[in-house]
């Protein structure tokens, strides 16, 4: 289940390495507002109710400044859960704003190139939740999968991608279930570490 605290950011995207100021000047709670105001003109111009609006981030009533500004902003238009994530900037109400920013360019795309161009940006905003194991629960991040405890290089994910792999193919009588998570594993880091790179 989404959160909107603390921060849920979306399984996959890589995260800022280092943050600047913007330009916008606002408060949280504008950006809030400029937000829904942009998500809810973009549902009237698209004919297509945006719902299920879910602003996640670290701020709270006790620690409106974050040491991670990050947001996600989860939302489901045209039957596609959608986030847009941000941590671009160094203060949570930035990162808010430039969410705004993107929802309105996403409402000129529309204006100037139809449904069907803003259905095929928004399907890049897809966010799909973290797989889940035989059991419901979530699965380990990838780099957990893959045997590592913390993030590895993508030449050493490989390896280690290589080496399960042959341990539990179906055709070597390893678990087909098992085989999965570790090949849904090697295509996340793939993903990730490429993006880093």
């Amino acid at each position: 289940m989404t959160t909107a605290y603390p921060l849920h950011w979306p399984a996959g995207t890589p995260r800022t390495a280092s943050r600047t100021r913007s330009k916008f000047s606002t408060t949280i709670a504008g950006a809030v507002k400029n937000v829904m105001d942009e998500l809810r003109r973009f549902g009237n111009d698209s004919g297509k109710r945006v719902e299920d609006i879910v602003i996640s981030s670290n701020v709270s009533l006790a620690e409106t400044r974050p040491s991670d500004p990050g947001i996600a902003v989860y939302f489901r238009w045209e039957k596609i859960d959608c986030c847009i994530s941000i941590d671009r900037y160094q203060k949570t109400e930035e990162n808010l704003q430039a969410v705004a920013r993107v929802i309105e360019a996403e409402r000129t795309k529309l204006r100037h190139g139809g449904l069907n161009i803003v259905r095929t940006s928004f399907r890049g905003y897809a966010h799909l939740p973290p797989p889940k194991g035989a059991d419901g629960q979530l699965a380990a991040p990838w780099w957990q999968v893959l045997g590592f405890t913390n993030l590895p290089s993508l030449t050493s994910a490989e390896v280690a991608y290589r080496d399960l792999v042959k341990k539990h193919h179906p055709d070597a009588g390893g678990d087909a279930a098992k085989f999965n998570q570790i090949t849904d594993a090697i295509r996340a880091a793939r993903i990730e570490l490429s993006r880093a790179a």
